[in-house]
């Protein structure tokens, strides 16, 4: 039996409605019996079976932000489209709140394809995903574990396992570092058990320090202005709860990524601090029908939100040679 969930039923959107689209809410459980909440858009007009993309991302955003846009957008183009608010967070069900875990959230993507595919309107040969930010990675561990996806585009994609375990670019990628980590965090579990509540990290810093990194300010230019900030968001506002980084010290989400049968385009800005990630991965990947897209001068949250920078086309093209 499904959870009942408050769903905001305005167009609370970060971004213009889409007179081209169907838009409505809907919800789906997972298999640890969470209610998720998701945004449902349909071609306007469209009939029969469609070829159908789940979205969802970045890391502490909703989906009234950047995956509730690429998921219009991609509708406009002919696909049915959904974009999801993950476990615990959002719209949608799961308690305590703000968590975030490497299993549940890649379960997450595995429902959203449980639900397209009983969809009357959907083919089930024919499911994709996107994953933004450190939900790309999230994507890119579903696509390993879930045949039913036929193609995975992962957007200015975050390994949240390599970050949290290694830091920025490897810099703190040693068994101290790691093991300084581990105290820190089970420590903050006791002090939580103790309050009967939950630390949150914080979101995006605010107000900005003058010298802080460019990805901050990147960051910070999004989330916190009228450009990007949500209510509901977690970078917008508190973060997440802070012990949610232990499962992602232990748990390496891209493990099997080079069994991936599946398309992959990966797509990343040439000037986004983490095109790292999207570069390490992809030379992991193998087989036919693997791409690494590199958008030049593009900094991270360029591909959030700014339609003339994000290769709506090229991924419309990805999911149609893919999902045939």
């Amino acid at each position: 039996m499904e959870e009942k969930l408050n769903l905001v039923e305005v167009w609370d959107k970060t971004f213009t409605k889409s007179d081209k689209v169907n838009h409505r809410k809907v919800t789906f459980h997972n298999r640890y019996g969470i209610t998720l909440a998701a945004d449902f858009y349909e071609p306007a007009g469209a009939e029969g079976k469609l070829p159908a993309i789940a979205v969802s991302g970045p890391f502490g955003a909703v989906k009234e932000q950047a995956s509730g846009l690429y998921a219009q957008t991609m509708a406009e183009r002919g696909f049915l489209t959904i974009a999801f608010d993950p476990s615990f967070t959002g719209e949608s069900g799961g308690s305590p709140r703000y968590v975030a875990s490497p299993d549940i959230n890649t379960e997450d993507f595995q429902a959203a394809v449980d639900f397209l595919s009983v969809q009357d309107n959907v083919d089930p040969e024919k499911i994709g995903i996107i994953g933004i930010c450190g939900w790309g990675g999230m994507a890119l561990n579903a696509a390993a574990i879930d045949t039913r996806i036929k193609a995975t585009v992962a957007s200015t994609m975050y390994d949240m396992s390599r970050v949290n375990a290694k830091g920025y670019f490897d810099s703190e990628d040693s068994e101290e570092e790691r093991h300084e980590k581990r105290k820190a965090l089970n420590a903050q579990r006791t002090i939580d058990y103790k309050k009967n509540s939950y630390e949150r990290a914080g979101g995006v810093v605010d107000p900005l320090p003058e010298d802080a990194p460019f990805f901050v300010k990147d960051y910070h230019a999004y989330y916190k202005t009228s450009r990007g900030y949500h209510q509901r968001s977690l970078n917008s506002n508190d973060g997440w709860n802070t012990t949610s980084a232990l499962s992602f010290l232990n748990m390496p989400i891209l493990q099997y990524s080079s069994e991936i049968r599946s398309a992959v385009l990966l797509v990343h800005g040439e000037k986004a601090h983490s095109c790292y990630f999207s570069k390490d991965v992809f030379e992991q990947l193998k087989g036919d029908h693997k791409e690494l897209l590199i958008i030049p001068g593009a900094v991270h949250t360029d591909l959030y939100d700014q339609v003339d920078i994000i290769p709506f086309d090229k991924l419309a093209e990805f999911f149609r040679e893919n999902l045939k």
